[in-house]
């Protein structure tokens, strides 16, 4: 029998785990014992419903349907034209549509509104401002989600039927997916600008460039957007506020086409210009192609997969695979990030825009780890744009080996959220994107990062729960 004065006196140093609260780690860190923190929270939402989830063998199925279908998807640029031709459904009354999820003309943010009133002068439905907010407040013009109809657009996302719109077709599953053409930085619709240079630089585009650029691509036979996608991201894109390699690529494959589809040489001169002017003119077909991507897997019973996020500047939506198309909304968030000069958060509106796709789809912020000068335009550093990648695996189902990552030895980037994941690690997707004025016409006013709100997968959790 050992006695109490046989045990010897311990020599080893002693080290700790830390998790949770960063109190307990600071406190052994002062007495000089070393500290390996883990990053762990408790789940968020229903337990049992996430225990019920977790578990069900329909919902691992399900999910590698739908998985099985997003990495097939293919998408190709197919034509340019009036949205009206392009997307017959969607304009059998007069009707505006609009970013994120359905809102009312009575909740829209500023630039929203601003950009709802030059699309209505625009198309002219009315003879000046004060005549449209009366058409929009008295519902005489309708507005709906870009994503009622298979499009998307970026921050206030207004397509109106007179708007050309890259028709982007993936040729596997046979969807069909539209997007606006870019109009560049400073004064535009986008932002809520309806000034007279604005309502003129958006009718050269409806006469002039959209037509000349449609009968360039029928003319190529079509242009593989993921191609240009997916070499973009190996010349230091992420595909969301990063596009110069895309719209390079773009430019050069189109250019030839384009030349023999103009009315004249000064014609084409002028419409390559305004593309080699904007280095973002890229980011609207890649929208189309990741809306395209994730429709592919949409609509899968009992799937967990997230194929919508989206914001209108007032609410943030997802949707997700195995529950249809039901929206499940929360409050869109402030993005933290740089501003530029003269302006500062009390100047930004809430988050804007249908270009999340990108981030549904894998690339954007989930591909920061191979654009690391995107920091210089959101802030942080090479090392935040690489953690952030990283973190994305743990959210996500699978890695895309069509979007490869040199920084990370050509690793696939984390693709297909899972709501299961995210509210099981209480940890939230990512996403870059540019920072509106919340006032109309002023534009943009600097780019960040922001997060959707938990509550949305919350819900979202209970419903999957529930339908099983």
């Amino acid at each position: 029998m050992q006695h109490f004065t046989d045990i010897q006196p311990r020599t080893q140093a002693m080290a700790a785990i830390s998790v949770g609260a960063e109190l307990f780690a600071e406190a052994l860190e002062e007495q000089g014992v070393p500290v390996a923190r883990v990053a762990w929270r408790p789940p968020v939402g229903d337990l049992q419903a996430l225990t019920k989830v977790l578990a069900s063998q329909e919902v691992e199925r399900a999910n590698a349907l739908a998985l099985e279908r997003v990495l097939a998807a293919h998408p190709l640029i197919v034509d340019v034209q009036p949205a009206r031709e392009a997307m017959p459904d969607a304009f059998t009354r007069r009707k505006l549509l609009h970013a994120g999820p359905p809102i009312s003309w009575e909740r829209m943010c500023g630039p929203m509104r601003g950009a709802m009133i030059g699309a209505c002068l625009y198309e002219g439905w009315a003879s000046g401002e004060e005549e449209a907010r009366e058409l929009l407040a008295g519902g005489e013009i309708a507005c709906e989600p870009c994503h009622h109809h298979n499009a998307v657009g970026p921050m206030a996302g207004i397509i109106s039927p007179s708007m050309p719109v890259f028709v982007v077709e993936d040729y596997v599953h046979g969807n069909r997916t539209f997007s606006t053409l870019n109009e560049g930085l400073g004064k535009v619709l986008r932002y809520g600008a309806n000034a007279p240079e604005v309502l003129e630089r958006l009718r050269w585009m409806g006469e002039t460039l959209g037509p000349v650029l449609g009968r360039a691509i029928r003319q190529m036979g079509g242009l593989d957007v993921r191609a240009i996608m997916a070499q973009s991201l190996q010349m230091g894109d992420e595909c969301h506020n990063r596009n110069k390699a895309a719209t390079s690529l773009f430019a050069r494959q189109v250019a030839p086409a384009l030349v023999e589809s103009a009315d004249t040489p000064a014609q084409a001169a002028e419409i390559l210009r305004f593309i080699a002017g904007n280095d973002h003119f890229h980011l609207n077909p890649s929208m189309a192609a990741a809306k395209a991507i994730m429709l592919a897997g949409a609509n899968v019973p009992h799937s967990s997969l997230v194929v919508t996020m989206a914001r209108n500047g007032v609410d943030f939506g997802i949707r997700v695979s195995g529950l249809g198309e039901r929206w499940f909304v929360g409050p869109a968030g402030l993005i933290q990030g740089l501003y530029f000069a003269g302006y500062g958060p009390e100047d930004a509106n809430p988050d804007i825009g249908d270009s999340a796709i990108m981030e549904t789809c894998g690339v954007g912020a989930f591909a920061m780890a191979g654009a690391p000068a995107i920091v210089q335009f959101i802030g942080g550093t090479p090392e935040d744009a690489l953690r952030y990648t990283e973190e994305m695996y743990a959210l996500t189902m699978t890695r895309n080996p069509h979007f490869s990552l040199p920084a990370l030895n050509f690793q696939g980037v984390p693709t297909g959220i899972d709501i299961r994941q995210v509210c099981r690690l209480h940890m939230l997707p990512v996403i870059n994107t540019g920072i509106a004025h919340r006032q109309p016409g002023i534009g943009q006013v600097g780019a960040g990062i922001v997060y959707p709100p938990m509550e949305c997968f919350e819900q979202a959790l209970e419903a999957l729960a529930h339908q099983l």
